[in-house]
This record gives C-alpha cells, sequence and structure tokens, in this order.
C-alpha cells in the first residue's frame, strides 16, 4: 500500500495563526504581499510581546478543517497508508514546543477519528519521512516523494508553473484537486 504524507497548518486546516495575529494586530494584514514562509516576521519589533501572549494559547481550540479535507481523506484512507506530519516547534518559543504538540495532537485525534494516532508524526525536519506521495504547502518538504502536491498558500503562490514543473511538483489548490489526482487518475 502506498504511503502519503499530509502537513497539517495550511493543508488539513487554515487560518488558526492568522486569526490570532489579526486579533493582536487589530487588523487583517493584506495576505497577499506577505513572501516570508513565517507570517509572524511582519511583527517586527511586536515579535516578543506577541509570542509571550501567544505561548499560551491553543490555536485549534476554535480550528476546522478545511472543506472537503475529511471526506477526501477518509476516502484515500481506503487506497492508501495516511500519516499527518506537522511540525510543532515555533522558533521564536521553542521551550514552549510541548504546549503546541499537546493542542495539535488533541486536535488531530478528534477531527480525524479514522486515522489512528500512531499515524501523527510530529518532526521539526520534515525530510527524514519517506513517503511515496507528500501533500505539504512548503515545497522544501515534499522533498524525496515520488508524487509531490504543493497546496497553494500565501508564501508559495508565486511559483510559476515552469518552476513547479523542473522539480516535478503538482500544484493543488484545495482537497477536490487531491481528489481528482490521487484517486480519479
Amino acid at each position: 500500500m502506498k504511503t502519503i504524507m499530509v502537513d497539517m497548518d495550511d493543508v488539513l486546516t487554515y487560518g488558526n495563526f492568522s486569526k490570532i495575529l489579526e486579533d493582536y494586530l487589530g487588523y487583517k494584514p493584506d495576505y497577499d504581499s506577505i513572501k516570508t514562509y513565517y507570517i509572524q516576521d511582519i511583527l517586527g519589533d511586536k515579535k516578543e510581546d506577541f509570542f509571550s501572549k501567544f505561548k499560551d494559547m491553543d490555536m485549534y481550540e476554535n480550528a476546522t478543517l478545511l472543506p472537503d479535507c475529511y471526506e477526501v481523506l477518509e476516502e484515500l484512507s481506503n487506497y492508501y497508508k495516511i500519516y499527518i506530519c506537522t511540525d510543532n516547534i515555533w522558533r521564536e518559543i521553542i521551550e514552549f514546543a510541548g504546549n503546541n504538540l499537546r493542542n495539535k495532537y488533541h486536535f488531530l485525534y478528534e477531527k480525524l477519528d479514522f486515522i489512528e494516532p500512531k499515524n501523527f508524526i510530529f518532526v521539526g525536519d520534515k525530510t527524514i519521512v519517506n513517503c511515496d506521495i507528500k501533500i505539504d504547502d512548503k515545497i522544501g518538504n515534499i522533498d524525496g516523494a515520488a508524487t509531490k502536491l504543493l497546496f497553494t498558500a500565501w508564501h508559495n503562490k508565486d511559483l510559476t508553473e515552469d518552476e513547479l514543473k523542473e522539480q516535478n511538483v503538482i500544484r493543488v489548490n484545495n482537497w477536490k484537486d487531491i481528489k481528482e489526482i490521487l484517486l480519479n487518475n
């Protein structure tokens, strides 16, 4: 049975961190103008204050899965072995990584009840995970897979089709795209 590695943030869920960031800032940033993978970099000198408040928050408390995610993953689980692979380390508050790990684990356990918890992988470096198919929003995290699906996000939207083709990467914009590629082809 082929294996699939699926990222969590901005692939299974969306907006959890950005909602907290918007509440802190008091406005919604122009995400189309942000070029960095680490959205918190827009905070500048407010970053330390933000993370002093954020470290104890559960950003998954009110999180939801992206549209069609549950149904497509459940269907995929009939044909593939699925691993949810997520980074729980915040570079700004590394000592509080355990809080984020606990929150991520509970969210996955409650929301994806058909995936065994032993298939939840918490890492800082996803390149060590070897799967046939990788689905992530960070292009460096899908290296090594036979099938590489890049989930569109603010920080990768400017990658051209030629750049993606050169790296044998397929862009997906939603879970219906993933279903079409992995189940209907």
